[in-house]
């Protein structure tokens, strides 16, 4: 981990990842910090309810006991989640479109811009939500959504295969499981 001497972010210390949803709602989910400097954030982020992704080809279900490994970026329009189940098995992975990321002492923020892409661990991917936009897609935001949609996209599976084994070889799921029972 990166220390920064502004920062007192430490290792394992409980965080508060706030999102701010399109429609002004926020909402606070408890996680526990990994990995901290003054531009990107790892946290945990233990699955106490199970919930299903759905599209119109599949669905994906995320079991209670699974976890979330969490990366946020200060200058990214994106964060993603990647899931594993209790065994530590890679389950699939989550990028949120967002603005105006912000890593604080204790809080990491962001502001959802509802667009989301869903993948899969056979790497087959879906966006979502684009039927929740306030406008089209092309024009909502000033057009910066699509135009950060589709770098990622150019981007994605290098990327996420970067960063899952990245989360495997740093964030084992031994050292995870103590995490889980600690809470």
């Amino acid at each position: 981990m990166v220390h920064i001497s502004a920062f007192t972010i430490q290792r394992r210390d409980e965080m508060i990842e706030r999102k701010i949803r399109y429609d002004s709602l926020i909402v606070d989910h408890p996680c526990i910090c990994l990995a901290a400097d003054e531009d990107e954030v790892v946290l945990f982020h233990e699955v106490n309810d199970s919930f299903t992704m759905n599209t119109p080809e599949t669905e994906l279900t995320i079991s209670k006991g699974s976890y979330t490994i969490a990366y946020y970026w200060r200058h990214r329009p994106y964060n993603l989640y990647i899931w594993r189940n209790k065994q530590g098995q890679y389950v699939g992975s989550y990028f949120n479109m967002v603005k105006n990321t912000s890593i604080l002492d204790k809080l990491v923020t962001f502001e959802d811009l509802i667009i989301d892409i869903l993948v899969l661990p056979d790497g087959d991917h879906f966006i979502l939500d684009e039927d929740e936009l306030p406008v089209p897609l092309d024009v909502f935001e000033n057009g910066s959504v699509q135009q950060a949609l589709t770098n990622l996209l150019d981007s994605m599976d290098d990327l996420l295969a970067q960063t899952v084994l990245q989360s495997g070889h740093f964030y084992k799921h031994e050292d995870l499981l103590s995490l889980l029972r600690q809470r």
